[in-house]
This record gives C-alpha cells, structure tokens and sequence, in this order.
C-alpha cells in the first residue's frame, strides 16, 4: 500500500541546465523560449493554451515526483542485487585501497641503495607468500614477488624479472644470486592508499550502480549497500482502435506498439511495470481501470488520448482530477498531461509511438536519474549532420538518428511521429533547438545515444 502526496501544482520555474558537451552525460535542453505558465491551479481537468517550454515541462514532472523521494523509500540489499539502482546514501570509505604497499610488477623485491648505477648481484632469499605479511627484507638481498603481493619492509622498490639476469625465478629452495639493475626508490610500487583513503568519499547518494561501483564497494569490504526502492508504474495504452499484438486485426484495427515500447523503457529505467492493458474510449471504464491499481502503484503512465479531438478519452477521465493538460514546445510529443490521479502522481503522453517515447526521453527518465540516481544519464555527444534538415518555428525539434563511426548523424525517417521502422533503425536521438528553422549539411548537433 502506498501513500501519495497531492501535487505541487503544475508551476514550473526553469532551471539552468548545462550545456551537454561531447562525451558528457545528458543535460536536457535549457535554450527552449516560450509562454510560461505559472501558479497553483484547482482540481480538475486543466487545457493551458500556450506552449510551454520543455525545460519548463521537464521541472513540472520533477516537482510530481519529487514526494517520492523519501528516506523510507529505501532497501539495503546485497551488492550484485543493487545493480541498476541509485544509491541512497554517501558511502565513506573504511580502508584503504590498496590497504598496503604491493607490487606493480612480478619481480624482485630490493633495496634501491642496495643497487649502485652499475647494477649488483644480489642473494635471493624466500619468495613472499600469496596472502600474508612476508619478513622484513634483509640488506644484500633480493625477494621474488608477484604482483598485487605485499611489498617486505624494507623494501622500496620492486624490478621486473625480465630486467634480471637470468631473467627468472629460482626454484623454490635453491640457492642462487641475480644480477639487477640500479632502480629508483618508489619503482613499480603501488603505495598504500593510492587508490583512496580510509575515511574518503568513495561514492555519492544519488551515483548509478554498475559493475565498476559495485566492484569498487566489494573491494572495501562491504558485502551490501543501501539503496532506493525500486518504483512501481502502471502503465496503461487507450484506443477502441488498438488490439494486442496476437490479436486478429480487424478492419482500421491497429496494433498497440506503445505498450511493448513503453514497457520495455521503464523496464530498462529500472521501474517495476505493471501493465494493465488496453482501455477503451470511455472515461468510465479508465477511470475504474486505474483504480484496480492505484493502491499499489507509485506513479500512473499513459499513452494516447490526450490532444484535443472528440474522444481523447484520458482528458476526459481526468475529469475532477488534479491533472493539467498542455502542449510542450516540442516535435514530436507536444500533447502532455500531468498531474494526480487520486493522489497518484501521473504522466499522460501522446499516442504515437514515436512522441510517446520521446517523452519518456525526454522529460520521465532523466527526472528519475536526478532525484533516485537510475537510471545513468544518456551519453551525449555534438555530431555533424550527414544531411540538410528544417524545424518548425517555436519548437524544440527531436529526430531520430544514427551516429557513424566518422562522427556524423544520418537521420532516420522524416519528422512525422508514427514512423517506428525508423526509431528501430535509430540509435540517438538528434537535437534541434527552439529557433532554429534549418541546418545544412555537416551543422554540428547534440545527439542522446539511445
């Protein structure tokens, strides 16, 4: 059972967001003008009839999730488990890493002054054991050691068996000398803390865990970690129009390519999905579809039904509710709506299968990475266009592409949003910034690797 916080509203203060510069991590697009629409609305159903900007859209689903990030919204699981998920607190670093001095190299372990500009051969005493304290290392002598082994006291630097004569390691138990060459103190040698620190900040609340923090957290000694819990999303498609794949496909039948899509998204963002299938056009049924499900859910999805013909049958099961409707600067998607519904927070996107995910690119994931650390942000880079390409006025203009190897984006399919061969065949989304209403061939743009 869930508890939901009523809205913040649907106002909207824009942010300064940096620019996403090459190899960067996605910043979502500051530069968009237009109408703002500010202020705390009533309940019901709200049209706004400016545009808004995407930025300004974006700190609107921010401000509707934000109640979902709460210190009880938290789990402590084992590392390999935690994968994917934002971590939920500052984690300090308990040991050092190395926690003692090792060797880079397998070698000899000498003293530097031992071995004068000329080189000197030196007794080889015992090899020092995987796994324990080796004695200290006496003056004359030299000690075979591998790498990642303990460095003996007394020793300061460590020479690579190649650099010795004979350039190998004496059976164990015989007796036998090495001629080594002069080495510096400190030479092949990874100084105790090198890595980090006892009592360092190894990681930051908020960092996405993959295998290289989780490799890092193993390696402190930590056997779990402390997490946010996994969202619940209900994801529902509307349409008397749209059956299931499977299904036999009657006549101006068409099948529902947003569910799988969509599904699949938050799925890879790391929510947990419910899906509740596919509502008709009746208010009514939506309205008692959602509420089958609210109970257990965090946050309600849904696709279609939100322009503004005659049936657009989720502005009109929002009837009553705290959600507003608006139109987003922005090609595709510009039909949003956001609000709560019983005190569910939800985000209605439009029914193409293209602005439907360009929605969730651009304003559902990255609010999830920001406020729960997951999903990791979307790789951005600047491209040159393979192509000429034009944008409508006042809107931030988002093309599917795919970035070449020689640094160019070529555009995949036209602007129109039912065009789904072409997001397959994408692997970056191709940013077009508001004002701008043509780019020549080779124009450098910012890309989102998909």
């Amino acid at each position: 059972m869930h508890s939901h916080s009523q809205p913040h509203g649907d106002s909207a203060v824009r942010s300064a967001m940096p620019h996403a510069g090459a190899a960067g991590a996605a910043a979502p697009p500051s530069g968009d003008a237009g109408t703002h629409e500010h202020g705390t609305h009533e309940h019901g159903t709200h049209d706004h009839g400016a545009h808004r900007s995407v930025a300004d859209h974006r700190r609107a689903v921010r401000e509707l999730l934000e109640p979902l990030l709460s210190p009880e919204r938290t789990e402590r699981l084992p590392l390999v488990q935690a994968l994917g998920r934002g971590l939920a607190e500052d984690i300090t670093a308990p040991l050092s890493l190395p926690p003692f001095p090792n060797s880079q190299m397998d070698g000899f372990a000498i003293r530097s002054g031992d071995v004068p500009d000329g080189g000197a051969d030196l007794r080889v005493a015992a090899p020092v054991p995987a796994g324990a304290k080796p004695a200290p290392l006496q003056p004359g002598t030299a000690v075979p050691i591998m790498t990642g082994a303990m460095v003996p006291d007394g020793a300061d630097a460590v020479v690579p068996v190649e650099r010795a004569v004979p350039s190998i390691f004496p059976a164990a138990g015989e007796e036998a000398e090495v001629r080594l060459p002069a080495t510096a103190a400190g030479t092949f040698i990874r100084a105790a803390g090198s890595d980090i620190d006892a009592g360092q900040q190894a990681l930051a609340a908020g960092t996405c865990l993959g295998p290289a923090q989780l490799g890092l957290l193993a390696a402190l000694g930590l056997p779990e970690v402390l997490v946010r819990k996994q969202l619940s999303v209900l994801l529902v498609t509307t349409g008397d129009e749209v059956v299931e794949p499977g299904e036999p496909l009657g006549d101006g039948k068409i099948y529902d390519a947003n569910g799988t899509l969509l599904e699949s998204a938050l799925r890879q963002a790391g929510l947990d999905v419910t899906r509740a299938g596919i509502s008709a056009d009746s208010p009514d049924a939506l309205r008692t579809l959602l509420r089958t499900h609210t109970s257990a859910v965090d946050l309600i999805v849904t696709t279609g039904g939100v322009s503004k013909g005659a049936y657009e049958v989720v502005r009109q099961a929002m009837d009553g509710q705290d959600v507003a409707f608006q139109h987003v600067a922005m090609q595709p998607g510009g039909p949003q709506g956001l609000g709560t519904f019983d005190g569910v927070p939800l985000l209605a996107f439009p029914g193409n299968p293209v602005s439907c995910l360009v929605s969730f690119e651009m304003f559902l994931r990255p609010v999830l990475g920001e406020l729960f650390g997951a999903p990791a942000p979307r790789p951005a880079v600047r491209a040159r266009l393979a192509q000429s390409l034009s944008s409508p006025p006042g809107k931030h203009q988002v093309r599917r592409g795919s970035l070449q190897a020689d640094g160019t984006v070529r555009l995949q399919g036209g602007e129109s949003s039912h065009l789904v061969q072409a997001l397959a065949h994408s692997n970056a989304l191709v940013h077009v910034p508001v004002g701008t209403a043509a780019l020549d061939e080779g124009a450098e743009v910012e890309v989102w690797m998909l």
